[in-house]
């Protein structure tokens, strides 16, 4: 495997991504684009990415507007259509124009779809990881209170751990070396999110803080290309029901649940994410 980090061109400024290329001879399969969830960077698809690119897959991630590494915007802009801006600009510089499948966890999943609704030949496959038209609004509270509950930074990256390991209800905190891509540390010596504060802005009181559900229902009702549904089986964002919806507006999709896994499917079950992924690619 072969990765580059490349620094394209967004509507709002730079867009940082990785791209892994495979190290076998031959053309390769196509191309997986990756988008990460609210308040993640493109790291966190760093494991999946790899395995995909040792499949013969050109694996592409890349950090959305305001995250990571990739430029805020000036002017404070995180609506969807934003984001969905930015990843056509990512589409026309990498991933072959039309990718072999988008794949999105909850932001990242939510802007695969209104892309695919806004231009239908976006993509020949769609995965949606752990978010549906209406997700649970509980489980929509819960990410906003702990997206808004550190906005002063933490005194440690032990806090930190212990912060993301309460939300997600692990036994086992994350690993601190693995936090560094996800804070940076200021100059008064306190960790901060590695994303702009401005893009709780957009939050509101409805289930998804940048889609009206009547639309993104709209959206789902329109693709037409294969789509697979990953959930997390302990989520409170996308539970059964949540599920059960989605599969009867979205008649070209199927779903699959990943028991043990909260709504970051990839952090909580990678392998078994992978293996959703490699089944429906191959299928």
């Amino acid at each position: 495997m072969h990765r580059v980090s490349l620094a394209l061109r967004g509507t709002a400024g730079r867009i940082v991504a990785d791209v892994r290329e495979p190290a076998g001879p031959g053309p390769g399969r196509g191309s997986v684009v990756l988008l990460h969830g609210g308040g993640q960077t493109r790291h966190s698809w760093s494991r999946a990415a790899e395995t995909l690119a040792g499949d013969g897959w050109t694996a592409v991630t890349y950090d959305a507007r305001g995250h990571g590494e990739s430029d805020w915007a000036a002017d404070r802009d995180y609506s969807i259509e934003r984001y969905v801006d930015d990843l056509e600009h990512v589409l026309d510089q990498v991933g072959g124009g039309r990718p072999a499948c988008l794949a999105g966890a909850s932001l990242g999943g939510m802007t695969a779809l209104m892309g695919l609704a806004r231009r239908p030949g976006l993509t020949e496959r769609l995965v949606l990881v752990d978010i549906t038209p209406r997700p649970h609004p509980d489980g929509i509270a819960r990410i906003k209170r702990f997206m808004t509950a550190h906005l002063d930074g933490f005194d440690s990256l032990e806090e930190v751990a212990e912060a993301v390991a309460a939300y997600r209800s692990a036994e086992r905190r994350p690993d601190t070396e693995g936090l560094h891509r996800n804070v940076r540390r200021g100059a008064d010596g306190r960790w901060r999110w590695h994303w702009d504060p401005a893009i709780l802005r957009e939050a509101g009181d409805g289930p998804d803080p940048l889609v009206r559900p009547d639309d993104a229902v709209a959206a789902a009702k329109s693709v037409t290309v294969p789509t697979l549904l990953v959930a997390g089986g302990a989520s409170d964002v996308v539970r059964e029901d949540e599920v059960g919806e989605f599969l009867t507006v979205m008649p070209t999709a199927r779903a699959v649940t990943l028991d043990g896994a909260g709504h970051m499917v990839v952090g909580d079950r990678n392998d078994a994410f992978v293996e959703a992924i490699r089944a429906f690619l191959d299928d």
